[in-house]
């Protein structure tokens, strides 16, 4: 069974925003995710993508 972290646990393991790590998620940019009530939920060895701004 794989183990999951929330978008918030992601965006401060990344060094990111949690509004951009929801994005992320909502734009299917990360493999493996799971939107369960609203609540997204990533791998835990899912990896931070390069930003392309």
């Amino acid at each position: 069974m794989f183990e999951y972290m929330t978008a918030q646990d992601a965006a401060e393991l990344w060094g990111i925003s949690v509004r951009r790590a929801q994005r992320l998620c909502k734009e299917n940019r990360i493999e493996g995710i799971l939107n369960i009530n609203r609540a997204w939920l990533i791998p835990k060895g899912a990896v931070k993508l390069a930003d392309a701004r």
